[in-house]
């Protein structure tokens, strides 16, 4: 049926209390919950479920099969009122699974905007993602998992519980991710997980010029090729280059990480040329 702008497809089922906004396209066989908030231009392209208190923003699409906003996957839930936030311009393809939060981990998961969530992904409760993410083919996160801007998740990867992933950080497929993975790098690896590097290919394809490329290289060396342990090195760093955002974000994540970063680095990286 079509009301106003809104068009739901006849095999569909859409509470009557979900809030649609004027652009909203749902296909075939897909059921949209009570308490669902879907914003303008979003296009569910059938057999979705969504459920709970999702709210999406803006200009979304989801590709057939995903479950979205369903109870938390926590063996101490116990029907809490709790939310999915979606923001805008997210593409989620084939079977990809995001749940609610739990009243212990802050009572949401939410995701940012301009993402691309390959299919068979998952977003496990309380996670929090960036912007302008990328995660390819299962990439997996546990519950409590935060992803900053512009990182990328490699196929069958996955994340455990309560870890970090920096800023315009990539993730190598099949890599099992223990602990927090810095700002601007690259790792790889079930055991251990290595450093690769800088990420340089992705931090070229959003701007980073050589200069910037080179000061983050020379902090990469102090940090991970240096006989320093992370006090000393990041002391080192803090002496020799002076505040920039690229610097404080490396400083600030390390300070504030409660897993500890990934630090064992690869042996070959020190002396390839990454320009």
């Amino acid at each position: 049926m079509s009301t106003g702008e809104v068009f739901v497809h006849p095999t569909s089922t859409v509470h009557p209390r979900a809030q649609l906004d004027h652009g909203v396209w749902i296909g075939p066989s897909c059921f949209v919950g009570e308490k669902v908030t879907i914003h303008r231009k979003t296009r569910l392209d059938g057999h979705l479920y969504i459920d709970g208190r999702t709210e999406i923003g803006e200009d979304c699409r989801f590709s057939p099969y995903s479950v979205i906003g369903t109870e938390p996957q926590d063996v101490g839930y116990r029907g809490e009122e709790t939310l999915v936030k979606i923001g805008r311009r997210n593409v989620f393809r084939e079977f990809i699974t995001v749940h609610r939060g739990t009243e212990k981990g802050g009572r949401e998961t939410v995701i940012g905007d301009d993402n691309y969530f390959m299919a068979y992904s998952h977003i496990a409760h309380d996670c929090r993602v960036g912007n302008g993410t990328i995660f390819i083919n299962a990439a997996t996160l546990g519950g409590h998992v935060s992803v900053d801007d512009f990182a990328t998740i490699s196929a069958f990867s996955a994340v455990h519980q309560f870890c970090r992933i920096g800023k315009h950080a990539y993730v190598g497929g099949f890599t099992v991710v223990t602990q927090d993975v810095l700002p601007f790098c690259r790792v790889a690896g079930m055991r251990p997980v290595l450093i690769y590097g800088l990420n340089a290919i992705g931090l070229r394809r959003r701007g980073f010029n050589r200069e910037r490329l080179g000061a983050l290289k020379e902090m990469f060396k102090i940090l991970f090729y240096s006989d320093l342990n992370t006090t000393q090195a990041v002391e080192k760093i803090t002496k020799l280059f002076p505040p920039h955002e690229d610097r404080d974000e490396i400083l600030s994540f390390i300070q504030s990480s409660q897993r500890g970063i990934i630090k064992k680095a690869s042996p070959q990286w020190e002396n390839e040329s990454e320009f």
